[in-house]
């Protein structure tokens, strides 16, 4: 599975940071939407990076976006984390506009770095760029 994801995003940095820490399996790796292999990704799922509003997972041959992505991820993490599948009772149609809404402003609520954010040095085989 890998997950491409907004470097330059403190939110989404954070969500890596967290995934790196609870993925024991080692199931997921990643693309930051800034490199080579995210921008493939993301022109593959035909997304751009402008105005970019989600969180990208790609598994196989499937593709998940916003809510349903980070119900996909939590639930390959295992127990605890595989409770968040409840979310999937709530419609897509409320939950996904509530996920983008976050998405568009993820910069001024959480903060944008400068650069993008290099990965830690023992998980940096798990990233794809």
């Amino acid at each position: 599975m890998i997950v491409v994801f907004d470097t330059q995003c403190l939110l989404c940095n954070g969500w890596v940071k967290f995934l790196l820490r609870h993925d024991r399996k080692g199931v997921f790796r990643y693309a930051s939407i800034q490199g080579t292999a995210g921008q493939t990704l993301l022109s593959q799922a035909n997304l751009k990076v402008e105005g970019l509003e989600t969180l990208l997972l790609i598994d196989g041959p499937r593709i998940w976006q916003h809510t349903g992505a980070i119900f996909r991820v939590l639930g390959a993490l295992g127990w605890p984390w595989r409770l968040a599948w409840i979310g999937w009772l709530v419609p897509v149609q409320v939950r996904d506009p509530l996920y983008r809404l976050l998405a568009r402003n993820r910069y001024r609520v959480f903060g944008r770095l400068d650069e993008c954010a290099m990965p830690p040095a023992d998980y940096k085989v798990r990233f794809l760029d």
